[in-house]
């Protein structure tokens, strides 16, 4: 399914899906609706086909800054010729709206309400056409199953935790080494003042010593 462009309210990723059928297998493939605003987003999924198509969410309400994952599956066609198209409506609702609360007429242009209409396309590819274009990052996450995508995003997750520990047992250490330095050089001042501190005292002993020495007596000749 590809995008037509020009929504503002939503935007689709990514650009162009593709559903890969196997032998006696669905075929389905996911596409991730990111709301681009401030505000609370409903969409439903309209498609020229709804008897071939098992869609969900089909409607739902994405929350600021947010997204969420629509998946299409039906079953593999016989002569893998496509030309269904589906229709991505979503319009502004109230904030902390909840889709079980959407009014019938949310989606209805005679209503008043601006809705914004995305296209998208279907496209239909064999098992083996696929293989030659996995370098495709749309692709390869619509080949994958689910349990594989649960397992990689565990292995991305656990791979920024350890990165995030990194970085904080380094900034750490950086804040022990700058205290070790700080505390050397303190360390050092305080001896430094110590000793110029002690040749002062000395210095003034043996000026005072020298001060209150009387003076040495001349001979006088008879």
């Amino acid at each position: 399914m590809t995008a037509d462009g020009g929504n503002q309210l939503i935007s689709v990723h990514p650009e162009e899906l593709k559903f890969i059928f196997e032998l006696e297998k669905q075929g389905f493939c996911d596409l991730k609706v990111i709301n681009n605003t401030e505000h609370h987003v409903a969409f439903k999924v309209k498609t020229t086909s709804p008897k071939k198509y098992f869609v969900r969410p089909n409607t739902g309400v994405v929350q600021p800054w947010d997204s969420c994952i629509i998946r299409a599956q039906r079953e593999s066609p016989p002569d893998m010729q496509c030309k269904d198209k589906f229709l991505l409506q979503s319009t502004i609702v109230p904030s902390n709206t909840d889709v079980d609360d959407l009014p019938p007429d949310t989606f209805n242009k005679d209503s008043g309400k601006t809705i914004e209409e995305c296209k998208l396309r279907v496209v239909y590819v064999s098992p083996s056409s696929a293989q030659g274009n996995l370098e495709d990052e749309g692709l390869v996450s619509a080949t994958r199953s689910p349990d594989a995508n649960s397992a990689l995003q565990r292995l991305k997750d656990e791979r920024d935790a350890a990165v995030r520990q990194t970085q904080l047992l380094q900034q750490d250490l950086d804040m022990l080494k700058r205290r070790g330095q700080r505390k050397g050089v303190r360390g050092f001042s305080l001896m430094f003042a110590a000793f110029v501190g002690l040749i002062g005292i000395m210095v003034g002993l043996i000026l005072n010593l020298l001060l209150s020495s009387p003076p040495p007596t001349v001979p006088q000749n008879d």
